[in-house]
């Protein structure tokens, strides 16, 4: 017994290289199997071929498999508006931020389709996802006030902008759109700069 033992450990020791990698691929068909909140982290763990320590190395708990990454997310967000030329508006600024974060979904798309849809089945996550977007449109403004945008109106654009972002991921998660998500963004924010043009008519803009 004791051998059989110590060569299934040995076994998932030897695994341990790309076991972030393993544990995130295991626990998203385990979500999408059983639904999230129905998986535990052991059974994640076995799918893997990793121990639950294992787990708890690489992540804090199931949830931060969904979630795990959003500060790098943030700085993919962030790092092109505080460093857009000063030319640009507020909106352009904003608009290179997400654009940016939207290159990096964009690689990502059938990890993006499948969490969107594990998100949409949870009322848990989509409070979290919730809560981590509204993180990003406070952080979005503070990113535009640096920049001299009067306090009001950087709050204005983070919020319109990340309202922008939403709707036109939803769309593009679901399949409800054809096209890469940078290029569904800059279509969605070239029409909403046109609603403010007197010389676009709102049939075009749209």
């Amino acid at each position: 017994m004791s051998v059989t033992v110590n060569t299934m450990i040995f076994a998932m020791a030897r695994w341990e290289p790309d076991a972030r990698g393993r544990l995130e691929r295991a626990a998203m068909e385990l979500y999408a199997e059983r639904g999230f909140e129905d998986t535990t982290v052991a059974e994640i763990a076995a799918r893997a071929g990793v121990t639950e320590r294992t787990f708890f190395r690489h992540f804090a708990d199931k949830r931060e498999v969904l979630f795990a990454g959003s500060d790098a997310f943030a700085q993919l967000l962030l790092t092109p508006i505080t460093e857009a030329p000063p030319s640009l508006s507020p909106l352009q600024a904003a608009a290179a931020g997400l654009r940016s974060a939207a290159e990096m979904l964009q690689q990502r798309r059938e990890f993006s389709r499948r969490r969107h849809a594990i998100i949409a089945a949870s009322p848990e996550l989509r409070e979290r996802e919730l809560i981590k977007l509204a993180s990003l449109a406070a952080a979005m403004a503070e990113a535009l006030r640096e920049r001299g945008v009067p306090e009001a109106t950087a709050t204005l654009v983070a919020e319109v902008a990340m309202a922008v972002f939403r709707a036109t991921f939803a769309r593009w998660v679901t399949g409800a759109e054809r096209g890469a998500l940078p290029q569904l963004l800059t279509e969605s924010l070239t029409a909403l700069e046109q609603l403010s043009d007197p010389q676009v008519p709102l049939a075009h803009a749209g």
